[in-house]
């Protein structure tokens, strides 16, 4: 037991990426779906032999059709629907209840009784008559339709199909009416007659425009979306067969019926067990990458949280845009995380981890193969369009070059696969313009993945080398002499960096902030001290190392208060190590020989430089402050202060954590005495 607490103990950062790595195989295999996934990838194979296997039904099966087929069948439908119309009883009560109302009060008394009772019964017998065959309501639906169009008459909720021929219009419905007046001219008053029909016939068949648009969308619905069966067993295509439409059709309703069914108890936990391995293999050997090649990330739990993090985001997201009917997967920005990891890791820690998130994500997508290609080619574009991402104009730059990318690998494997460019469609450029606009988020996303994690970006970094900021601005008023300092350093350790490979604007932001200490007490250093007065004339040598050492903490109290990013911190607290601060050690020996010296007051706190750039910083700061001291500035005084410079820092193990070789050292060397010669006006001498 105690052993076990001990390796817990010693062992914490290691169990925490493990307990970070698993908790990240679990949220994406939650995410993958959990149904069986068709092991064949057939898509380019249309009018091309099948070159797998022999392929038999594993289950029983229908045959979906085709978008065409459908759309055919959808149309018939349209075309052979038939309106509804509706009698309406109400208007036919109303005008029975009008007609033995107006007849009362307009017939004169003083006709005969039995020509009153002729005329009524006349009158009621025709509007009967008209009534009970109907008045159709005229609407487009049957506008200029023929005599024996067919239409479905409702009543009392009882549908039969009707000819047009068999209702009166108004004008026949008046026609005929006449006409049975004609019949009876010498039995019924007939002028009184006709000033009353002009009142009594209307419209009493009507247009149901809900119930005709609900019979047609069932008719719709009722469209069965597949043919024929495919029986458990039966052979779909053999080795080398050709795959033409028909057994196309075949394996895409296979596909869908794999991708569609579910799974039972046994068959998912098989799938869930595959979906474990495969994305553990995959953030293994990302992990693996990491470990071996960029150490440095491995052992920052954020920087490895913050990874992760962004691959289970695009997985999320690649599951909700893959559910979706209304839009290609393709619309969706895969290339957002490429580049948010480039704005904070190299381009090879963002090809890799763009490559795992991409083989993760096909699993999901439709047509694989062409979704990993065009995607793959998308990110490199992405990630070597925003090498330097130093303006806003490069994340649109970016943008476009990912378009064009898209497009040109989505028409040249569509010309592979259909032999042609018919199925190239608009939306496919559509679909790839959307995800390549919605890129240019990424920008406001790098700021707020910089405030939540402590990153710092190389736009950050441009707006911080910025000399008219407020902080640089305070530097340059109080401190003027190692305002310019900082700006020597960093001409020089820009210029070394980029020689030997390294983030340039990291290293000359780092280089403008390194002596921001000085600010507190600037008279002490001896660039501000230009009137000839030096105050550490008037204290002891122990006291002025110790003003010459705080200002590396002073430094970075200034920094954290002005919310400096700690990689620019790393700058303050390294640039000089662990080294001696010589002359006031020396001027203490010489003036007290016999006393007892605390070397630990001479010395910088450190911690020394532990990457390739606070390395270049400590050599560019000490050659250039060193070489100021010079009386002569020719070639050799020079070559002899760097080389005794650097030389004194390597044997007082100061590069020792920083991942530096020789072979830089000595080109860095080259560079610094080079540079130095041009800041001095020194000319080579030429061999006689």
């Amino acid at each position: 037991m105690k052993k076990l607490i001990s390796f817990i103990r010693h062992s914490h950062p290691e169990i925490y990426k493990a307990i970070l790595v698993v908790i990240a195989i679990a949220a994406i295999v939650s995410i993958f779906p959990k149904q069986g996934k068709f092991m064949y990838e057939f898509h380019n194979l249309k009018g091309k032999p099948w070159f797998h296997d022999d392929l038999i039904a594993p289950f029983d099966f229908a045959i979906k059709k085709t978008n065409e087929e459908l759309a055919n069948e959808k149309a018939d439908v349209i075309k052979n629907s038939k309106p509804y119309f509706k009698i309406d009883d109400k208007v036919i009560k109303a005008k029975k209840e009008e007609l033995a109302k107006e007849f009362d009060l307009k017939w004169d008394s003083r006709k005969p009784k039995p020509l009153k009772e002729a005329t009524f019964a006349v009158t009621n017998s025709i509007l009967d008559s008209i009534y009970s065959k109907g008045i159709i309501e005229p609407v487009d639906v049957i506008e200029n339709k023929p005599a024996d169009f067919t239409i479905e008459l409702l009543n009392n909720n009882v549908a039969e199909e009707r000819d047009l021929n068999n209702f009166y219009t108004i004008n026949t419905a008046f026609a005929y009416a006449q006409q049975q007046l004609n019949a009876n001219v010498k039995t019924i008053d007939v002028k009184f007659v006709s000033s009353l029909l002009e009142n009594l016939i209307t419209h009493s068949v009507f247009y149901d425009k809900a119930t005709t648009d609900k019979i047609l969308k069932q008719a719709i619905d009722d469209i069965s979306q597949t043919r024929d069966i495919i029986l458990k067993d039966q052979a779909i295509v053999s080795k080398g067969e050709i795959i033409d439409a028909k057994k196309y059709q075949v394996l895409e309703s296979l596909k869908a019926e794999y991708d569609g069914q579910s799974v039972g108890a046994g068959s998912y936990f098989l799938i869930l067990l595959g979906q474990i391995l495969i994305v553990a293999i995959c953030l293994s050997v990302l992990i693996a990458f990491l470990t071996f090649f960029r150490k440095e990330i491995v052992m920052d739990n954020t920087k490895i949280t913050f990874i992760l993090l962004l691959i289970i985001l695009q997985v999320l997201m690649s599951r909700l845009g893959s559910n979706s009917q209304s839009f290609s997967i393709y619309i969706l920005p895969f290339c957002i995380l490429p580049i948010i990891i480039r704005s904070f890791f190299d381009t090879r820690v963002a090809l890799f981890v763009h490559l795992v998130a991409v083989l993760l994500i096909s699993f999901m997508a439709p047509n694989r193969f062409e979704f990993t290609f065009i995607q793959l080619l998308g990110g490199m574009v992405a990630i070597f369009s925003i090498v330097n991402l130093r303006n806003r104009s490069q994340i649109f730059i970016s943008a476009t070059l990912i378009f064009l990318t898209y497009s040109v690998s989505f028409v040249g494997i569509t010309i592979i696969q259909e032999g042609g460019n018919d199925a190239i469609t608009w939306f496919d450029f559509a679909w790839f313009g959307v995800s390549a606009t919605l890129t240019v988020f990424s920008y406001p996303l790098i700021f707020i993945f910089e405030k939540i994690f402590g990153f710092t970006s190389d736009v950050s970094l441009l707006e911080l080398s910025d000399t008219n900021g407020k902080l640089l601005r305070e530097l340059a008023y109080r401190a003027p002499g190692t305002f310019q300092h900082s700006l020597q350093v960093a001409n020089l350790a820009e210029e070394a960096i980029y020689t030997i490979g390294g983030n340039t604007l990291l290293v000359r932001t780092g280089a403008l902030f390194h002596d921001i200490g000085k600010m507190e007490m600037p008279m002490y250093f001896i660039e501000n001290q230009a009137n000839g007065i030096n105050p550490h004339d008037e204290i002891s040598f122990d006291e002025s190392a110790a003003i010459i050492i705080g200002h590396v903490i002073k430094g970075i109290e200034i920094a954290r208060t002005n919310n400096l990013p700690e990689h620019i911190i790393d700058f303050i607290r390294t640039h000089h190590g662990t080294s001696l601060t010589s002359y006031f050690y020396r001027s203490f020996q010489n003036t007290f020989p016999d006393a007892e010296i605390d070397e630990a007051k001479f010395h910088y706190p450190g911690p020394i430089p532990f990457s390739k750039e606070t390395a270049v910083l400590m050599m560019a700061d000490s050659v250039e402050a060193a070489s100021r001291s010079l009386k002569k500035y020719d070639e050799e005084t020079i070559d002899n202060l760097v080389e005794r410079i650097i030389n004194t820092q390597i044997e007082q193990n100061q590069y020792a954590n920083a991942d530096i070789t020789f072979r830089d050292i000595n080109t860095l060397k080259k560079i610094f005495k080079k540079k130095l010669m041009n800041i001095y006006h020194v000319r080579m001498e030429y061999p006689r």
